[in-house]
């Protein structure tokens, strides 16, 4: 058994906030939730003193690279990152090589997650090879465990093809995933376009109406064929706005935002260069209080990392050469809590909500709040420490938020009965 002692229990489920002690049995399931639980003859403490005790967060949006490109990560050491930034669930993207098209690939995945600390997800493909001509079984890749279905990284650029995914998906009950960038309105990745820091490295960079472009299409589609549909990484003014008008007309829609693009602007690439180089790219600063005002009334409904790893040789070439992406797992809360409420913007409540609650619910996830009966996914957060990160669980270190002095961290994951401290 486990007891989490002297905590705080912050749960958006049951909007507890309150000091509570947390009994575990020897199954991993949550016993009781009260204050002042005596410890049984033989159970573990775990002292939670000065911190709160959450639902673990749930990141729909990571890349371990695996299979096809684990020296960059795995599987394990991604999981090892994830319960370092105190995830209890991430859904892998199925941009791995070979594709995640099949079931097979889905169960290789889940099959390596049964030695992970915490709980690994695999997505399917929405179209074979994500090469946009044919969709995958969508009725096999839902049997076998995929959450969702998405061709990330890669625009379904066909509307009738995207149309016909939808349809599928509605047929079937999927949720759909989608990047969105028009590739015609995007001269080079990576960078905004037209940006000071575009002029410095020689690249014209991506347009912002290339995202939002291809949202408004999707939210015509999805309105059109009832589908669930969810905007990745959302970046721009122009897409919150979209977004949050689809959803007035009853579209199925829901869009998640990452720590960066809430944190940084066009302007702190040139300050990092290629580790700061991803896509969508960092925008403009008005863009991002439009970010952090989606997020706040709930136009955009969730955070997502969208953690990328990548070696540090390719993230060491010239900038438009160097692949895009950053990882994220591990500094995603201290990144949050320093820009959204340590400046007001959320509340602590708000942001587990965002980090938890909203995407677990949005991908199916139950049995996740702080109450017995549940399998124990839990958190322990310090929301007012000094937080500067130098090393990481992660294979790879590509982020630019190295050294930067950020307010608050995880302090443990709980899965089951076992602690896993930073």
């Amino acid at each position: 058994m486990l007891l989490i002692q002297n905590g705080r229990v912050l749960d958006p489920y049951t909007g507890v906030d309150a000091p509570r002690d947390v009994l575990i049995g020897d199954d991993g399931v949550i016993v009781r939730v009260a204050e002042g639980i005596a410890a049984p003859d033989g159970c573990a403490v775990c002292d939670a003193a000065g911190l709160t005790v959450s639902p673990g967060f749930v990141d729909g949006h990571v890349h371990f690279r695996d299979p096809g490109q684990t020296e960059k990560e795995d599987v394990l050491t991604g999981a090892a990152a994830a319960a370092a930034g105190g995830y209890a669930t991430v859904i892998c993207m199925a941009n791995t090589i070979p594709t995640c098209d099949t079931p097979e690939i889905i169960a290789y995945v889940t099959k390596k997650a049964q030695e992970a600390p915490i709980q690994v997800l695999q997505a399917g493909a929405v179209t074979k090879g994500l090469a946009g001509r044919e969709l995958t079984d969508f009725a096999a890749l839902g049997a076998a465990g995929a959450p969702c279905l998405t061709d990330d990284g890669v625009n379904l650029t066909s509307a009738a093809l995207c149309r016909e995914a939808m349809r599928e998906a509605a047929k079937h009950d999927l949720l759909l995933s989608f990047h969105e960038e028009e590739p015609s309105l995007v001269p080079s990745p990576g960078v905004n376009f037209g940006s000071e820091a575009a002029g410095k490295y020689g690249v014209p960079g991506a347009m912002a109406c290339a995202e939002s472009a291809m949202i408004a299409r999707d939210i015509a589609l999805a309105l059109d064929t009832g589908a669930r549909v969810l905007f990745q990484h959302v970046s721009s003014a122009q897409s919150v706005a979209l977004i949050r008008a689809g959803k007035a007309l009853g579209a199925k829609i829901y869009a998640e935002v990452t720590p960066h693009h809430l944190s940084l602007t066009e302007d702190d690439v040139l300050a990092h260069g290629t580790l700061a180089r991803m896509n969508p790219p960092l925008r403009k600063e008005a863009d991002r209080q439009a970010l952090i005002e989606g997020l706040r009334d709930g136009a955009i409904d969730m955070v997502a990392t969208d953690h990328a790893p990548h070696t540090a040789a390719e993230k060491a070439r010239e900038f438009a050469k160097a692949p895009s992406g950053i990882t994220g797992l591990e500094t995603a809360f201290s990144v949050c809590n320093t820009y959204l409420v340590r400046t007001g913007r959320l509340t602590p409540m708000q942001l587990v909500e965002k980090m938890s609650k909203m995407p677990a619910e949005i991908y199916g996830l139950t049995g996740r709040a702080v109450a017995a009966g549940n399998f124990a996914r839990l958190v322990l957060l310090d929301w007012e420490c000094e937080q500067i990160y130098h090393t990481y669980q992660s294979k790879a270190n590509n982020t630019p938020y190295t050294g930067a002095r950020l307010t608050g961290a995880p302090r443990a994951a709980v899965a089951g009965a076992r602690v896993y401290k930073r």
